[in-house]
């Protein structure tokens, strides 16, 4: 019995849709936060193959999605090519900055990465070996646009301002940080791969912030560059890619980039992502995470909507985006319940 994940990546349109969700192992879950503080911090954390494993499992044990997701992070990439990477309690990741060539010749090369990431690697292995037979396991890495925009600020912006800034400024020293990334994504994701990760997904974040040919050169370019390589390497591993906020730019991302799977977020209405962007293949998304904090009768009849509109095709149930800290763990399971009844 092929898992149900991988018959909707397949293509398949499923009666009852398979179910995961970003973010499913975090700060929501009290059993989360014990082993949280059992690792010491966040970064401990994701390097404790063992406590970073036990964690991807917690949300199966407790609701039995069809999928888990490896527990790490997108800037360990960085910190693998020799950035340096530390969480400010209550603040977010910061990260050591790239301004301008000199930063760019000090990062480390795609084949000297994975010294760093061997414990990511492992935590991988011990999920291929630990999930129900049923659960698929899902690796993957954050794509390039979005990487950068941290690697050249240092931390998380509300407008990615410094990456649009030194992409006008130097275009040439931007695009090679695209080049560096997109190389060493490809190279981490097969790695995720060869260690037991099912299928993997990609995470443009801040794909928004792009517009017109930037778009192009930057969310859809590096994305296909690293499908292709990818499944030339591992024929048969599925794809999904999210260019969170694309608007537009969702419509034909499927094609121009290879991906098996489009994952949409809750800005677009999952009719409009049904007619537009189901129609080239499976799509995953898109109930508003805000739901998993005010759950309700809203909730329900919420998550049938995106149920009933993707019905027609292949789709995988997920948030919008990530489930937030606040969020109500009895909340998740009436999203369930409510997607696997049916009604």
């Amino acid at each position: 019995m092929t898992k149900l994940l991988m018959r909707a990546l397949a293509g398949e349109t499923l009666a009852v849709p398979p179910i995961w969700m970003m973010r499913q192992a975090g700060r929501y879950l009290p059993e989360y936060r014990a082993t949280r503080a059992q690792a010491g911090d966040f970064l401990k954390l994701c390097y404790n193959s063992d406590l970073a494993a036990e964690v991807t499992l917690q949300p199966i044990r407790r609701y039995g999605f069809d999928a888990a997701i490896l527990f790490a992070d997108i800037l360990l990439l960085p910190q693998a090519l020799g950035a340096d990477l530390w969480f400010e309690t209550g603040e977010g990741p910061r990260l050591s900055t790239i301004t301008g060539p000199e930063g760019l010749r000090a990062l480390k090369g795609k084949d000297d990465i994975h010294d760093t990431l061997a414990p990511i690697y492992e935590t991988v292995r011990i999920l291929a070996r630990e999930l129900p037979k049923e659960t698929a396991l899902i690796g993957f890495a954050g794509a390039p646009w979005t990487v950068a925009t941290y690697m050249i600020a240092g931390r998380g912006t509300p407008d990615q301002g410094p990456a649009h800034g030194l992409k006008a400024a130097d275009r040439a020293t931007f695009s090679a940080l695209i080049d560096r990334i997109t190389e060493a994504t490809v190279e981490y994701l097969s790695m995720q791969i060869l260690a037991g990760a099912e299928t993997v997904k990609l995470f443009d974040s801040w794909a928004g912030s792009l517009k017109g040919q930037d778009f192009e050169d930057f969310a859809v370019a590096p994305a296909q560059k690293i499908i292709l390589a990818l499944k030339a390497r591992h024929p048969g591993v599925p794809i999904i890619a999210f260019p969170r906020e694309a608007a537009a730019g969702y419509v034909g991302f499927a094609k121009k980039t290879g991906a098996d799977c489009v994952a949409v977020d809750n800005s677009v209405s999952p009719e409009w992502a049904a007619a537009e962007v189901q129609a080239d293949g499976c799509v995953q998304g898109n109930l508003a995470p805000e739901h998993m904090v005010t759950g309700g009768q809203a909730l329900v009849e919420a998550t049938r909507r995106v149920v009933d509109a993707f019905a027609k095709g292949p789709h995988i149930f997920n948030l919008g985006h990530g489930i937030t800290p606040d969020a109500d763990p009895d909340n998740v399971q009436l999203m369930i319940d409510t997607v696997r009844s049916g009604h």
